[in-house]
């Protein structure tokens, strides 16, 4: 199995479930760089060079290596659902919002990202950019939140479940490139398997 590259946050270190269980119920043991603040000798975890699991908080030494990149870097994504959820929650205008009176800013900022990426702006302009479009999908989605339909997880859960369906290379543990021709392939075996199973119409 190829190495399972975990990426933390330094000031704040979420370890996901998926590497506890690996190394605190299956015994797998973990190559930990200078870089991480968490002890995991006293949590009974063994550190060892050529590890199952590399663990680090530094972006360039996870994109050194090769093997499967689990990126658990939250705080800012748990922030920004945060942010949003005060909005509705103290903003009569925001209060007043749909999904349908939203359509207009989603577009506009759509169309100003794809402005940007053409005219080949600065990368902090394009962040900001696409710092809009996402204000939008965090907006539709405390929007249904707050009618109890679905939230920002789900929405991020619903991708996750389409990649695996459609690129199930990123998930079993493949190395190597994945050519253009096969991804197309796979990709479109998994769609016609959602839309057999009728789990989608199209997209």
């Amino acid at each position: 199995m190829a190495t399972r590259i975990l990426l933390i946050d330094s000031h704040n270190p979420v370890l996901p479930a998926e590497f506890l269980d690996a190394v605190l119920r299956q015994g797998d043991s973990a190559e930990v760089d200078e870089t991480v603040g968490v002890d995991f000798l006293s949590w009974g975890i063994t550190v060892a060079p050529g590890s199952p699991w590399f663990v680090t908080a530094d972006p360039s030494a996870a994109r050194t290596r090769t093997g499967v990149l689990i990126d658990a870097r939250l705080t800012h994504v748990a922030d920004a659902i945060g942010v949003m959820r005060r909005a509705c929650e103290q903003g009569e205008w925001e209060q007043s919002q749909t999904h349908h009176s939203l359509i207009p800013y989603l577009r506009e900022e759509t169309e100003e990202f794809i402005e940007a990426v053409e005219q080949g702006v600065p990368e902090q302009e394009l962040i900001r950019e696409l710092g809009d479009v996402l204000l939008q999908v965090l907006f539709h989605a405390e929007i249904a939140a707050r009618r109890g339909a679905w939230d920002f997880g789900d929405v991020a859960a619903s991708f996750v479940a389409k990649m695996r369906s459609r690129s199930p290379y990123l998930f079993n543990g493949r190395r190597g490139l994945v050519t253009v021709e096969e991804a197309e392939r796979l990709w479109a075996e998994g769609k016609a398997r959602e839309v057999s199973a009728g789990e989608v119409s199209g997209g």
